[in-house]
């Protein structure tokens, strides 16, 4: 089997030169890549740049090597299109299907997935013009990732900013790996809480634990790139990457948390709550340092209990048809004490993982059995968090409908 041939089209805007990075990134991960930039692009980065990483010719126009008819032929033989960075004009072509150059034709004649990444002032994104063009490319099965929040061209900040080019590769594998032209996903609104809440004591020590948020980022990415607009309630995850496109809502204790995913899931069809919830928080918060003292045994902390998440947004669903996915982190009897819990809660689904010092928790791998209320048991193997990720959303698409 050949490499994967993959279509980066690079649009004229200032982040054209972001396309280099996630160009590196494909070519050493043993991608095929033709790079087909606008004649604008070329102002921001020139073809030789682009001849050189890729190991292929560029060109810009239908007219070039008129004999392989590269209008035809380059989207015709793609494993995926993805435009980065794509601009409000791009766009527009896009979604109204004109086709006055090279990369607008191959979007025409392309019929594997394909993938945009806009960048662009905050103003032209919020257009109701760049919307309504974004609204009818997803419609017919495009993934449209939304624009990063950041500095923009010259002293502007807003949300127009391309996604860091590792987090929009990373997307791109997942579209790849499936190799689904119609994103499964597209049109609903999906919540994923990662991560691991605090539960301060003192103004220095906090009680926590172990998750990483990997598994609920990997959930997140996932999503996206199945077309779904995610927000993610992400619990004490620095260190970690926004996932590109994803809306991330920062939070740090359990009651923080609750507050937060309410609020995402007014509207939302479906929520996973991957997140390690703290069950207990203490009765009482210190205002200065705990001080150990000579001689003396330290006064015992006496714990209250935490809003229990997700038995409140499985038995008071925000709108009908809402599934509702839970996680359980077990150390012993990992399938009945699964069951129990499933039925605890009254979520749809229940991810079931045994824990351990080195399981699951920080790693890049896991394994688990998602439990149905319908009783229904789906084994995941070992393997990447993104397998579990892909499998829970399978899962869940079918109980959408």
């Amino acid at each position: 089997m050949g490499k994967p041939k993959v279509v980066l089209g690079v649009s004229g805007g200032i982040a054209a030169y972001k396309a280099c990075e996630l160009l590196r990134r494909f070519t050493e991960s043993g991608h095929d890549v033709r790079v087909v930039p606008t004649a604008s692009a070329l102002h921001f980065v020139g073809a030789a740049t682009w001849s050189a990483l890729s190991g292929n010719p560029v060109s810009t126009e239908v007219w070039d090597h008129v004999e392989e008819v590269p209008h035809v032929r380059i989207g015709q033989h793609a494993d995926l299109v993805v435009v980065a960075p794509a601009t409000a004009d791009m766009l527009a072509k896009a979604a109204h299907g004109l086709a006055d150059d090279l990369l607008t034709n191959t979007l025409l004649t392309a019929r594997c997935p394909v993938v945009f990444a806009p960048a662009m002032h905050t103003e032209m994104w919020e257009h109701p013009a760049t919307q309504e063009n974004v609204a009818t490319l997803r419609r017919r099965g495009a993934v449209v990732i939304d624009p990063a929040v950041g500095r923009l061209t010259g002293v502007d900040t807003g949300k127009g900013r391309l996604p860091d080019p590792a987090e929009i590769f990373e997307a791109c594998r997942r579209v790849l790996a499936r190799g689904v032209r119609e994103p499964d996903l597209t049109g609903r609104h999906v919540v994923v809480s990662a991560g691991g809440t605090r539960e301060p004591l003192d103004p220095v020590r906090f009680l926590g634990n172990r998750s990483s948020g990997k598994q609920g980022y990997a959930l997140a990415r996932t999503a996206a790139a199945r077309g779904a607009r995610v927000t993610l309630v992400a619990a004490n995850t620095t260190g970690l990457p926004d996932p590109a496109g994803v809306d991330v809502v920062p939070v740090g204790t359990a009651v923080q948390l609750r507050e937060a995913v309410l609020k995402a899931a007014a509207d939302a069809d479906a929520v996973v709550m991957a997140a390690a919830v703290a069950d207990f928080r203490p009765a009482v918060y210190a205002a200065g340092k705990i001080k150990k003292k000579d001689g003396q045994d330290p006064e015992p902390i006496v714990l209250v209990r935490n809003p229990d998440i997700l038995a409140e947004i499985s038995a008071d669903r925000a709108r009908s048809g809402q599934v509702i996915v839970g996680f359980a982190a077990e150390t012993d009897d990992v399938l009945a004490n699964g069951r129990t819990k499933l039925a605890r809660k009254g979520c749809d689904l229940l991810v079931v993982n045994e824990v351990g010092e080195r399981k699951t928790f920080g790693s890049e791998e896991n394994e688990a059995v998602v439990l149905g209320a319908d009783g229904s048991e789906t084994p995941v193997p070992h393997g990447p968090k993104e397998a579990l990720a892909d499998t829970v959303w399978d899962l869940v698409a079918a109980r959408l409908g």
